[in-house]
């Protein structure tokens, strides 16, 4: 597009003259305009599906004491999960798993042969998951609340003793990326923040989604 540019001359007469647009401006938006385009017709395919699937997951556990995290008990995790896919951004996922944890005396300082910091529970909740959507890679986060069911113990000497068994509630904070072209392949960091028994456990977990009825 051309602009109106209107000179006036000494004798008074006007002279309308076309003056070319600002070429880097007009560049800059075009590439914004075409940089949108194709985010948006990708986004279409790439996000997370809706409906609802099943999602298991499994990794190497660790478990930490808000006291000293050098102390760490580790072990096994085990997961899984009913979607319920609101959105192909918005998903809600109630959760049922399992999380193991011990402290090794042969893997830590000898100065600190008593510590310890064990995680053997149950874990019950629910959570929703925001998504980006991002073909292929889409990263994404989760956050609810949940159950623990089991046993605890954080030791630190002449810090802190808790022993506490049965019911304690966690809240539960993950950070994934969702691979594939139908975005079922998980990788997660999973975290339990346990504020009761001052420990958080939290584990590296792969994972995979199915869909039902589908």
């Amino acid at each position: 597009m051309y602009e109106l540019q209107k000179v006036v001359a000494h004798c008074g007469n006007s002279i309308v003259i076309l003056k070319p647009p600002n070429m880097i401006s007009t560049t800059r938006n075009f590439l914004v305009l075409a940089i949108f385009t194709i985010f948006i017709s990708n986004s279409a395919k790439a996000q997370p599906r809706q409906g609802r699937f099943v999602d298991v997951s499994i990794g190497f556990a660790t478990s930490s004491s808000y006291e000293n995290a050098d102390i760490t008990g580790t072990g096994f995790y085990a997961q899984g999960e009913y979607v319920f896919g609101l959105t192909k951004w918005v998903g809600i996922r109630p959760y049922a798993g399992i999380i193991l944890t011990a402290t090794h005396n042969n893997v830590i300082n000898q100065s600190q042969q008593d510590y310890r910091v064990t995680t053997n529970a149950f874990l019950l909740g629910g959570k929703v998951r925001i998504c980006a959507p991002i073909p292929w890679v889409a990263p994404y986060f989760e956050i609810g609340i949940g159950t623990s069911i089991g046993s605890f113990e954080t030791y630190v000497p002449s810090i802190e003793k808790i022993e506490e068994s049965g019911l304690i509630m966690h809240i539960p904070f993950s950070v994934g990326l969702s691979l594939g072209r139908k975005h079922n392949i998980d990788v997660a960091l999973n975290y339990y923040f346990t504020p009761a028994v001052d420990q958080d456990s939290g584990a590296l977990a792969l994972g995979f989604t199915f869909p039902i009825n589908q």
